[in-house]
């Protein structure tokens, strides 16, 4: 596994780009590296909803999410309403030494795979 977080778009979105600070609804399912799902918004039938870029989710998501710049001169551009997004977090960007519940052990690099639904900025 790589230390860098991996981004890829599976559909590319065209409505709205999140942007720090809004209120995203998306759908999402997390595996662990061994391919053990360990949560799905699908399962509960709800949308996930959050405010990205703030640090109320994994620092994988808020990176995954909106634009990035690589490092390595490679910029992502931020998730678009109607996209599908397979991020891969490395530990250090996911809960890193901590265990989650019962289904993620310390030192997890996480798989997720991102819907977005809906971004709600304070213009809306």
């Amino acid at each position: 596994m790589t230390n860098e977080l991996q981004i890829i778009d599976l559909i590319e979105g065209t409505g709205k780009a999140a942007v720090k600070g809004a209120l995203i609804k998306a759908h999402y399912t997390g595996w662990l590296a061994d391919g053990t799902k360990f949560d799905s918004s699908h399962d509960r039938g709800q949308q996930f909803q959050c405010v990205i870029g703030t640090g109320r989710v994994i620092k994988g998501w808020d990176q995954g999410i909106l634009d990035i710049n690589t490092g390595s001169g490679i910029v992502v551009s931020a998730m678009k309403v109607g996209g599908k997004r397979k991020l891969i977090v490395p530990a250090h960007l996911a809960y890193g030494e901590r265990q989650m519940g019962k289904l993620i052990p310390p030192n997890s690099d996480l798989t997720f795979e991102i819907e977005l639904f809906e971004v709600l900025t304070r213009d809306d």
